[in-house]
């Protein structure tokens, strides 16, 4: 059984500067946004991106996952203590971002930027949806440092068990690294070589919608789910859970759809 190393959230300081680990991760998920899209657009060359656009999405993408990832927190999952203590939403280095926020965030910034740019919705997302996962593995990472989304309790027989000290004695799964490992990792392997043939338009947004929503909402019962505004409805799912169905359900109608005849 392991002990959770309990990490001083900043990790660098610079007299009345801090920087954290949370900011970090989210700078790293941002270089690997570059690096991969310029590897892809090189690779794929039919596609007809180029670094300068690249360049452009990142600035649109972050925009997106930041004020999206965090009113989906604040709206999604803790309406109640953002309403009490409403100076507490602009503090985003304390933690606290919504997947499923930022990832409307994120499809609102890709309109906005196809409509400016002159490109289909569809092929702007068909390009950065095997770009986004490794930004989700390093976030998970940021949740671990953080000691913030632990998980469910579990047998101390299990090697990796984890005790996360300021929640109480028991073991637990590290479900942030299992996220990073599943919905990050995983999931990038898989899109990177699917993305890597041509395929129809939508197709590879449509794999991104039905890998994720799987694979997190199987990654939901390792996690102490957070309450949510779903978290009250039948069959025991987490509001997580919830808000991973319509994408399961759509990415899956439209590789129906997409299907040869």
């Amino acid at each position: 059984m392991l002990t959770h190393p309990q990490f001083d959230p900043v990790a660098i300081s610079l007299g009345p500067i801090s920087i954290h680990w949370y900011g970090l991760m989210y700078l790293l998920a941002f270089v690997l946004f570059v690096v991969l899209g310029r590897l892809h657009a090189r690779r794929r060359p039919e596609l007809g991106w180029d670094a300068r656009q690249i360049d452009d999405l990142l600035l649109y993408g972050m925009l997106g996952v930041v004020i999206g990832g965090r009113l989906g927190e604040v709206l999604f999952f803790q309406p109640g203590y953002y309403l009490r203590n409403p100076l507490e939403i602009v503090a985003i280095w304390r933690g606290g971002m919504s997947f499923h926020g930022g990832f409307l965030g994120v499809l609102v910034a890709m309109w906005l930027y196809g409509r400016r740019s002159g490109k289909n919705f569809w092929q702007v997302t068909d390009f950065i949806a095997p770009l986004v996962p490794t930004g989700l593995a390093a976030g998970r990472v940021g949740n671990f440092i953080n000691g913030e989304l632990w998980g469910r309790p579990v047998s101390m027989d299990l090697p990796w068990a984890m005790v996360f000290p300021w929640v109480d004695s028991l073991p637990r799964h590290p479900s942030q690294l299992y996220q990073a490992a599943g919905e990050g990792l995983l999931l990038f392997a898989i899109l990177w070589v699917y993305s890597a043939k041509s395929r129809p338009v939508k197709a590879v947004s449509a794999a991104f919608l039905l890998g994720y929503g799987l694979l997190r909402f199987g990654a939901e019962f390792f996690r102490t789910p957070d309450p949510g505004i779903f978290g009250t409805l039948s069959l025991g799912l987490s509001t997580a859970q919830w808000l991973c169905v319509p994408m399961v359900v759509a990415g899956s109608w439209m590789l129906v759809r997409l299907r040869p005849r």
